[in-house]
């Protein structure tokens, strides 16, 4: 990926990991779950999760070392194990809760909930996220020795999805805040490759 795409999907990531749980219903109820804001809510988390992987992949492109293309495949790996989770709570989830308050049978929402704490399901799902958060730590510690890009410039970007398991057990608001995080993240790296790319450039001239 040339550099002006990979900023702007890692700037598109950030602003869609905050558009996720701005959009999602903060409530887990069937109508909260049935909701088009449901749908929308989840399908920006997982664009953002596939912009993400892409955004590493462009930045090992432009840091050319061993560390950051171990960042990507590490990435990519945890996105496709956060992804079929995502698209059952998206998808999935969504026809139950509109059968449920269809049929006036709240019975079904235990369905929702046997999926969610599946072992397999759960397991994968915990799986990818800590691996996204591996990830995204071994990008920032390459950007980090690189000299190429700002020291500090992916270290909230790295410790957005460090969090992003603990974040789900607190009050909404800081789900919010989170998403918040993830957005400085992605636009201070996209700025900074921006940037660099700039005074390459200029120094060329």
């Amino acid at each position: 990926m040339a550099p002006r795409l990979t900023s702007a999907a890692f700037a598109a990531a950030g602003i869609l990991f905050l558009v996720y749980p701005a959009v999602r219903p903060s409530g887990d109820d069937a109508t909260a779950m049935a909701s088009t804001a449901w749908v929308a809510g989840h399908a920006a988390a997982m664009v953002g999760f596939v912009l993400l992987g892409l955004a590493v992949l462009g930045l090992h492109q432009v840091l050319g070392d061993r560390l950051s293309l171990r960042a990507a495949a590490v990435t990519w790996v945890g996105a496709g194990l956060t992804l079929p989770y995502y698209g059952a709570e998206d998808f999935g989830l969504n026809v139950i809760a509109q059968r449920s308050l269809r049929d006036q049978a709240p019975a079904l929402m235990e369905l929702a909930q046997e999926f969610r704490y599946g072992p397999v399901a759960v397991t994968m799902f915990a799986a990818g996220l800590l691996l996204l958060g591996v990830g995204t730590i071994m990008a920032a510690v390459s950007v980090w020795r690189s000299g190429t890009l700002p020291k500090w410039s992916a270290t909230a970007l790295a410790l957005g999805f460090a969090l992003f398991i603990p974040q789900f057990f607190g009050p909404y608001p800081l789900r919010i805040a989170h998403g918040v995080l993830i957005m400085i993240g992605g636009l201070w790296l996209a700025a900074a490759l921006v940037t660099t790319q700039m005074r390459a450039r200029s120094a060329k001239v």
